[in-house]
Order: structure tokens, then sequence, then C-alpha cells
């Protein structure tokens, strides 16, 4: 689903509630039950929200009404942003995308950047 272009079809922006630029990587999520196309996605789940998609208004809430895909961007406190030298001071977790990639509609890469060394037999373009 993560690399299926009709999941996020309907996003209208990504909403950063942090600077990005201290961040090689940032995990992304999909919420399949979201109450909002714009309003902040709440997040239980472990680490913090740095990000959001919105959707625009007309988007379609699928087969439960009101219930709406948005993907939230988050951390957790060991990841590289937070402890340098820690568990990722190279590599990422698997949902790990560089920020500087996700755009609406646009699922975020793994880039040499977010991995913290060049990826081995992959050839990946930096984004400023």
């Amino acid at each position: 689903m993560r690399s299926d272009p009709d999941v996020i079809k309907d996003e209208d922006g990504i909403v950063w509630t942090e600077d990005i630029t201290p961040f090689d990587y940032v995990r992304e999520t999909l919420v399949e039950s979201a109450g909002t196309r714009r309003r902040p996605v709440p997040w239980d789940g472990p680490g913090r929200r740095v990000g959001y998609s919105v959707l625009k208004a007309d988007a379609s809430s699928g087969a439960t009404p009101g219930m709406f895909k948005r993907r939230v961007f988050w951390v957790k406190d060991y990841d590289r942003s937070e402890q340098p030298d820690g568990t990722y001071k190279t590599g990422a977790p698997s949902e790990g995308v560089d920020p500087t990639t996700v755009a609406p509609g646009v699922w975020g890469e793994l880039t040499d950047r977010a991995w913290g060394k060049p990826l081995a037999g992959h050839e990946t373009t930096a984004h400023p």
C-alpha cells in the first residue's frame, strides 16, 4: 500500500509542525482512520509527530464514512535527529524517508542522506 499513489492522491498539502532542517529522515506512517481532512491528525503512537498531510475539501472517505487516510510524519527519541551517535547513526528505520522528498500525493523516499551513508548498489538523488 505504501507505494500505491492512489492511496494519497487526495492530498492537498503537507504541514510540518517542526522545522525539518535537522531531520535526515522522518518516519512516514499512513493513518487509515483520521476523522478529519485538514485538522492535525491525532498521534497516539510512539515518539512525536513532526508533520501530517492535509486533504482536498472533496476527498472521499472511502469505505468508512467520516474516516480518511492521512500520512503522519514522526520521530522517536532514539532517532538520529535526537541521538546522532545512537542506534541510527547510520541506517534508518523501515518507515524512514528523507523529508525533502515528501510532497502532496508523493510517497517519501529513502535517500543516501536518510540512510546516513551511501546505499549499497542503489543510486539516489540528493534533494536540497
